[in-house]
């Protein structure tokens, strides 16, 4: 193609488009860029029925160009032709679609040696490289600079676009300047020559670029660098283009790639940048929806001392699936009261899927990544506003998702939690008092894994399950050495076996508890913690059961249903209910909730409650059993005044006193102790019924040892006429080694 001096071409004014011709007279003397014809001819293609059909271009050859007189054929350009057909108000979009990821090279081939590193240069219209780093034997991608956005390519169509515009269909075209276009050196150049007003001309290469790490990086800069040379005047038109490129990068498809971008300081840049482009925004209404984007939306209002309180609601997606995530920024009337009489804005800025991408800088004595649980909302206020309130809806509805009000700190690049304190935690909403400042304008919330609760809760845990698993195992020792003492009749024979079950019960249950706590949920160890689940939750209710065959045993005794009933009649009924009846309850919830995948919970081997409420399955039995075992206590208390009970039962009467005292006691005990439990369920719970579930469940085993056996005097008789025994035998042994027998043969020995 010939790119020599360009001169004027004169259009005939009779010869339309439409003909099928271009009517052009060429002297002699005028050289011209041959691809131009095809060009004009583009600008007046013919509309039918709302469509535009666009024709691309065609070469003819040199020698034809120099014909006087020379017009091109519209057949030239049909074997260069691509069709687009655009709606009236569509956007302008290559043929082909967005690039798919899968053009970028994944792979790095050669020898892996620990911590070596290699690179790949990118596909083909691509430029900059691709970093690998070798760890564990196999080659990791660590860096990628690829891509396919440039300066000359942001305006390389917009430029053809306006030295053509002048040419229409129903106006000559008298002058046209063909000298070869003005290089474009800067972002900030080719917006003021090419779409000072809205900044649109950049939009749709953007938009139709690949999401790759080196493109990112790109547009970051871009935005950087509007928001540095051409934030001076920021309209409607300016921050919803703006926007529109800022969207394409916050996207989810877009999000792994953040993480390869060399520089580690991009995500707060972008943040940086955005804050500040509309740190100059103007707003003309009261309030205004400017920027309804799928990952970023921005809306404002006037506000003045004599405004009353003032909030803005966000509701977004952070991902094309989910349910919306619901965010607000709300201004006290106290803080509105600072302000001076004329208006001010406030804007607020939310992003759903920017706090996946910020990085922070790092930071000693902190786990990172600490994950973002709510929006990022950013806000821009007037200097003398500091005290703002934000609500945010938690991504992460999880029981164990503690909440942690952040700020951003934009020189610190990091989140600041000493700048928002937290006013309500509940199961779907945190509630946070922020300061605002020039460096801290975007606020969210954080998931804290371990908060200084947490750790009280768990050395109250840890102490306690010690005490009580020791306490357990003496109970158990204990009425090992005093059983044949104190199994007389059958009812205290069978109030022993309760209290042996029942420590059992707890013990194993309590085991299970510790390895379950200790337990790291993995996708293979899914069926290891599922069985955790179960017989945690099947020796917790065969704590209860066998408190329930207790009471059955005091009902036994004062009504006198049973009252020939052999004792290993009264073992099987004991196992049958103590045993039985939690093997069917726990077998029946997995059987239920399991397929489902709602039988535990995604964080804990316990019992699923958020889902599928499968922890009911444990406490209602044991809030039921409770009831019942209270109930039997009133009765028992107003049968024992009866004087119907004679002195031929007198033994059987204390036994039961003994049995009922004991139940009145523990009962109420592991019934407090669950109510807490079920209390700790609610939201908005207070932290103190968290503690008191804490320590009661934590110390159950003491309870039992204390209440169960130290107190019943029948033991401590038993325990005493042992250790009698015992000190006899002991006595015994040493009066028969120093008796006067013994003394003489020691005698004879020596002699």
């Amino acid at each position: 193609m010939y790119t020599g001096p360009c001169k004027v071409l004169h259009l005939s004014s009779g010869l339309l488009p439409n003909s099928g011709r271009f009517g052009i007279v060429l002297s002699n003397e005028y050289q011209v860029v041959t691809s131009l014809w095809c060009q004009l001819y583009k600008t007046h293609a013919p509309q039918a029925s709302g469509r535009l059909l666009l024709n691309y271009l065609v070469i003819p050859s040199k020698a034809q160009v120099k014909k006087p007189g020379y017009i091109p054929n519209l057949g030239e350009c049909s074997h260069y032709r691509s069709k687009i057909h655009l709606k009236a108000g569509d956007k302008l979009q290559s043929p082909e679609g967005k690039p798919k990821t899968g053009r970028i090279q994944e792979k790095c081939y050669g020898p892996c040696i620990s911590s070596s590193n290699c690179s790949q240069p990118c596909a083909k219209d691509f430029r900059g490289e691709i970093g690998f780093t070798c760890n564990q034997k196999k080659w990791q991608k660590s860096t990628e600079t690829c891509t396919s956005l440039s300066v000359e390519k942001l305006f390389k169509d917009s430029t053809g676009a306006s030295r053509l515009s002048v040419a229409a269909a129903s106006i000559p075209l008298h002058i046209l300047d063909f000298r070869a276009p003005e290089t474009i050196e800067s972002v900030a150049q080719g917006i003021r020559k090419n779409c000072p007003l809205d900044y649109a001309c950049i939009i749709d290469v953007v938009k139709s670029s690949e999401m790759t790490s080196g493109n990112i990086a790109f547009i970051v800069e871009l935005l950087q660098n509007i928001s540095t040379d051409l934030s001076d005047d920021v309209t409607r038109e300016k921050m919803k283009s703006y926007s529109e490129v800022a969207n394409h990068i916050l996207d989810t498809a877009a999000i792994s790639n953040w993480a390869f971008i060399p520089n580690k300081n991009a995500s707060s840049d972008f943040l940086q940048s955005v804050n500040l482009f509309a740190r100059h925004l103007h707003i003309h209404n009261k309030s205004e929806n400017i920027v309804n984007e799928l990952f970023i939306q921005t809306k404002g209002f006037h506000i003045n001392h004599n405004t009353s309180e003032k909030s803005l609601s966000f509701s977004m997606s952070t991902n094309n699936t989910t349910e919306d995530i619901l965010g607000m920024v709300q201004i006290p009337r106290q803080e509105l009261k600072k302000l001076w009489p004329n208006a001010s804005r406030a804007i607020s800025i939310a992003f759903p899927t920017l706090g996946a991408i910020l990085r922070e800088a790092h930071l000693q004595n902190v786990s990172l990544p600490r994950p973002v649980n709510g929006l990022v909302l950013s806000v821009i206020l007037p200097e003398r506003l500091q005290e703002i309130l934000l609500t945010f809806e938690k991504i992460n509805k999880s029981r164990n998702a503690r909440a942690q009000c952040v700020g951003w700190h934009s020189e610190k690049r990091r989140w600041d939690e000493k700048a928002c304190q937290m006013i309500l935690d509940i199961k779907n909403e945190v509630k946070c008092r922020c300061n605002y400042t020039s460096t801290v304008m975007s606020f969210s919330i954080l998931m804290s894994p371990k908060s200084m609760t947490d750790k009280v809760l768990d050395y109250i845990t840890c102490i306690g399950l010690s005490i009580s698993i020791l306490s357990l195992v003496l109970c158990l020792i204990i009425e090992a050495t005093v059983w044949s003492r104190v199994v007389v009749t059958e009812i205290s024979y069978m109030r022993h076996v309760c209290i042996v079950n029942i420590a059992v019960s707890l013990l194993t249950a309590n085991v299970w508890f510790i390895i379950g706590s200790n337990f790291n949920i993995k996708a293979q160890d899914y069926n290891v913690c599922v069985a955790v689940t179960f017989f945690s939750h099947f020796f917790y209710l065969s704590l209860f059961f066998w408190m329930l065959f207790k009471a059955l045993l005091i009902i036994y005794g004062i009504l006198v249903i049973f009252r020939r009933m052999m004792k290993s009649r009264m073992m099987v009924i004991g196992f049958a209910i103590g045993y039985g009846c939690p093997l069917i309850i726990a077998v029946t919830t997995v059987a239920i909730t399991e397929p489902g995948n709602g039988y535990m919970r995604l964080e804990a081997c316990w019992l699923n409650w958020d889902n599928t409420k499968a922890l009911l399955a444990f406490a209602i039995p044991a809030l039921v059993i409770v009831a019942v075992n209270l109930i039997v206590v009133l009765v028992v208390a107003v049968n024992t005044q009866r004087p119907s009970i004679g002195s031929s039962k007198s033994q059987d009467v204390a036994i039961i006193m003994r049995i009922s005292k004991n139940v009145a006691i523990l009962t109420p005990l592991l019934g407090l102790t669950w109510g807490f439990g079920i209390a700790t369920l609610i939201e908005g719970t207070s932290l103190t019924f968290h503690i008191i579930f804490a320590l009661l469940n934590a110390f159950q085993g003491f309870f039992i040892l204390l209440f169960g056996t130290i107190m019943d005097h029948k033991i401590r008789d038993a325990l005493r006429m042992r250790m009698s025994s015992l000190k006899g035998k002991s006595r015994a042994a040493e009066n028969a080694s120093l008796s006067p027998t013994n003394g003489s043969k020691l005698m004879n020995r020596q002699g």
